[in-house]
């Protein structure tokens, strides 16, 4: 009987992990199965760009995954259980079925569910403010934004890489609006003094407020209340403060850490369940220095080739896959004309040297197509080494326990 591969999201790191368990083995020795919510890959980093109505190339999954042996299943994961090696799941909307859960059984289970926003608490959030982390939101995001008027103030919550793009890609697609940013902290403050200075210049020149060391509150309808009682008027609120996993790891067996994120080693396998593996901002593991990854694309996808390349060694019997997981620059677009290349150290320290301009902008936008490209070839671009699995397969691992479990209850 084949392996059975399950992997959970087609997000970067999902879909890029089965495109590359597909290019290492042979379908005759595994059945890989990629569940996904939404039947189209979605571009995570552009969201920013669909808010502000720009349109995105639809990538089916069903056509990016057409003859490499993977098969798409449409579901909502609603559960994974570690000891029967099951995952829940239920039609995804707009599936024409009767609705009823099914558990996939698996042997080898990718985790990579990826992360939503988070209101962090800060009252009214949840119900007044707008998020870009998955499409639905941004679609709502560029609803809203149509429908404001000349002058109205839009209020982006966050100083991170995505409250930079947002902000910047907000204020250049509508110069008309009121563009506002709050941040904790200073204004890029954890990249280089040339790096500042750049981004300054480019929010300058954009008409962008910038309310630096000052942590929101509350949202309403029409305005942000910070720490120190002041009120900034918002007709749009967009919350860019950082993400959060779902809660599927933190209801299962799953070690994991504070976060919820769950706990890998270097292979990103399980610490507690070693068929079990997770990539993307779903697992929490560290790289250069002992840092733990941030939750990135830019950790995602050699997370995704780490796994996958683990999963392919340890059923073939090849080598462990022993590459370092580490940093090499922080791609910031700043609208469609200007962006921000910041090189920094293996564990994410920013250095000297920047890119900026037209031609960052053009070395990020060659980045966001390059990994689509990754994503809709899986079987392109890299070496086909296909090996036949020798270790115990699924099928073998079933019959052994079945016949040790028919023995014990024999004697």
């Amino acid at each position: 009987m084949q392996h059975r591969i399950i992997v959970l999201g087609a997000g970067y790191a999902g879909a890029i992990a089965a495109g590359r368990l597909a290019r290492r083995l042979y379908r005759e020795d595994v059945a890989v199965t990629l569940v996904n919510a939404e039947p189209d890959f979605v571009e995570r980093v552009r969201l920013h760009q669909l808010a502000t109505g720009q349109g995105l190339r639809p990538r089916p999954l069903s056509e990016m995954f057409a003859g490499t042996g993977v098969e798409v299943r449409l579901a909502e994961v609603t559960g994974v259980d570690v000891d029967r090696r099951t995952v829940g799941v239920v039609a995804a909307h707009g599936i024409d079925t009767d609705g009823a859960a099914e558990d996939l059984p698996y042997d080898t289970l990718v985790y990579a569910l990826g992360s939503g926003w988070s209101d962090h608490g800060v009252p009214g959030a949840a119900e007044h403010a707008h998020e870009i982390a998955g499409r639905a939101g941004a679609l709502r995001l560029r609803d809203r934004l149509a429908r404001l008027g000349a002058g109205q103030p839009v209020v982006v919550v966050g100083g991170g890489l995505t409250g930079l793009e947002a902000a910047t890609e907000i204020a250049e697609a509508r110069p008309d609006l009121d563009v506002a940013l709050v941040a904790r902290g200073g204004l890029g403050d954890w990249l280089s003094p040339r790096g500042r200075a750049h981004l300054r210049k480019v929010f300058a020149a954009l008409g962008i407020t910038v309310h630096e060391h000052a942590a929101v509150t509350g949202v309403t309808a029409d305005h942000v209340t910070t720490a120190d009682g002041s009120t900034i008027p918002s007709a749009a609120t967009v919350w860019t403060t950082g993400f959060a996993v779902h809660a599927i790891p933190g209801a299962s067996a799953l070690e994991t850490g504070a976060d919820g994120r769950i706990a890998v080693d270097a292979t990103m396998r399980s610490l507690s369940h070693p068929d079990v593996y997770a990539v993307g901002d779903a697992a929490v593991t560290t790289g250069a220095g002992g840092k733990p990854l941030r939750m990135s694309c830019a950790s995602g996808t050699p997370m995704a080739w780490q796994a996958a390349d683990a999963i392919a060694a340890r059923l073939t019997g090849g080598k462990l896959p022993d590459v370092p997981l580490r940093y090499v620059n922080q791609c910031v677009s700043l609208g469609r004309r200007e962006g921000l290349i910041q090189y920094v150290t293996a564990d994410d320290r920013a250095v000297r040297g920047v890119l900026t301009g037209r031609f960052a902008a053009l070395y990020k936008e060659v980045v966001c197509k390059g990994a689509a490209w990754a994503v809709a070839n899986p079987l392109l671009g890299m070496p086909a080494r296909r090996r036949h699995v020798v270790a115990r397969t699924a099928g073998a691992a079933r019959t052994a326990d079945s016949a040790g479990a028919a023995a014990k209850a024999s004697a």
